[in-house]
């Protein structure tokens, strides 16, 4: 996983990797890689998430100083 990568991109890998999983499309060995892979990207979109939220509670906090 890239540090550059967008969320909608980690997001739409995210989806490729559930639904393969919910297909039985992975065997053991390839499981345990892409659910590893799949916890990363979870955790990647929360923090973009979280990070994009605090930026837009900033951004409404200083337009309401400003009026």
């Amino acid at each position: 996983m890239n540090k550059d990568q967008k969320y909608e991109e980690a997001l739409a890998q995210l989806e490729t990797i559930v639904r393969k999983m919910e297909a039985n499309e992975f065997d053991i060995d390839e499981l345990a890689v892409q659910l590893k892979t799949a916890q990363q990207l979870i955790t990647f979109c929360k923090e973009k998430l979280t990070k994009t939220e605090a930026e837009l509670q900033k951004i409404q906090a200083e337009q309401g100083e400003n009026r």
